[in-house]
């Protein structure tokens, strides 16, 4: 059954590819972003097709919309980013989650979340198992981003105990793939740009820190698997292939033929030492485990690197008239802040976040 459904991060990495899955499942699609660190570029394979719909908008501003699931994948996910903006990245990770989550009160929609593996923090436990509490520096450089996602999870679960509200929670562990921004910070875009330019290939610490990396297409796959079946989660979705960092380079090095040099730096605070998910869960209830090996992934994304630096431009962007937005509030606006009490069927004016129509016969 075809079904409205909403990607908020949308023109992000993960978020473009889980947009055009949906819609080659016969789905109507709506991306919703901030561009803070998505590209509309990523939407240009299928920009005009009849079925998607593009806005931008910040999921920390309310917002109504009306949809039958919701995948929130909104966030910065790469330590540069995060770090950049702490307050800005906790905002998404709360109001931007708490708004997300008053919309499906009011329509009655299913959400998934994108949690993270960082929710572990640096972990004592190996494999990293569901059941895992973490270890995480809650004053940190991180902490804006894993303490974050950690208070995600809470109101997700608050939400459904208290509003009713079907939630769905996925610990995403590293993902690569084509479209991932070259300047993103991410150890696979860093070494594959710098392998590409035969610039060193800069290692933090010795190398020896461990990392699971999952391709795109698998992710997608195991976002979809999880919101369309009965577990609420956390599930863990990654590849238990586990490499150290130095091997990473290497292999890149030896896929792209680059005459680049290993160099090591200091280890940044609180970078975890070790990562690999044990998706025993994911492969039990969803049955849902990745296919594709870090050779084979790394060969297409190392060509869309290739592809990439080759332009030698900024993002162009897209046509205005392909670009909704939804309306922000006046500044003397009465604001309605989202709040667990607003009840289904309640309509909400975008312009002024005002209550037009209380709850009652609802439209859903």
């Amino acid at each position: 059954m075809s079904k409205r459904i909403m990607v908020t991060g949308g023109a992000g990495f993960i978020g473009s590819h889980l947009c055009r899955f949906l819609l080659e499942q016969g789905h109507s699609v709506i991306s919703l972003d901030n561009f803070q660190t998505g590209s509309a570029e990523n939407h240009l394979p299928y920009i005009r097709h009849p079925r998607f719909e593009l806005i931008r908008h910040d999921i920390v501003e309310p917002f109504d919309i009306t949809v039958d699931e919701i995948y929130n994948l909104a966030c910065p996910a790469s330590p540069p980013a995060y770090q950049a903006s702490p307050i800005k990245t906790m905002q998404t990770t709360l109001l931007g989650v708490m708004n997300v989550l008053d919309l499906a009160v009011r329509t009655g929609a299913r959400v998934l979340q994108a949690s993270t593996s960082e929710v572990y923090g640096d972990p004592t436990m190996h494999p990293q198992k569901e059941s895992y509490f973490g270890n995480v520096n809650p004053f940190g450089e991180r902490s804006c981003y894993d303490e974050g996602k950690r208070a995600g999870e809470s109101l997700l679960f608050a939400y459904a105990k208290e509003a009713g509200v079907e939630v769905r929670i996925a610990r995403i562990f590293n993902t690569y793939g084509p479209q991932m921004q070259p300047d993103d910070g991410r150890v696979v875009s860093n070494f594959i740009v710098q392998a590409l330019q035969n610039k060193p290939i800069t290692i933090y610490g010795d190398g020896a820190q461990t990392r699971s990396f999952c391709f795109v297409s698998d992710i997608v796959g195991g976002l979809h698997a999880l919101m369309n079946s009965a577990v609420a989660g956390p599930v863990n979705l990654g590849n238990p292939g586990e490499f150290t960092v130095r091997e990473l380079a290497e292999l890149v090095i030896a896929l792209t033929g680059s005459r680049s040099d290993l160099i090591e730096l200091p280890l940044p605070p609180d970078d975890p030492k070790l990562r690999r998910p044990d998706i025993a869960r994911a492969e039990a209830e969803l049955a849902w485990s990745p296919k594709i090996a870090l050779r084979d992934g790394l060969v297409p994304t190392i060509s869309y690197f290739e592809n990439a630096l080759a332009r030698k431009r900024p993002h162009f962007g897209l046509p205005h008239a392909l670009v909704s937005s939804l309306p922000l509030p006046a500044a003397n606006a009465d604001m309605v802040l989202p709040t667990p009490r607003r009840r289904r069927g309640e309509v909400v004016d975008m312009g002024t976040r005002r209550v037009l129509a209380e709850a009652g016969g609802g439209n859903d």
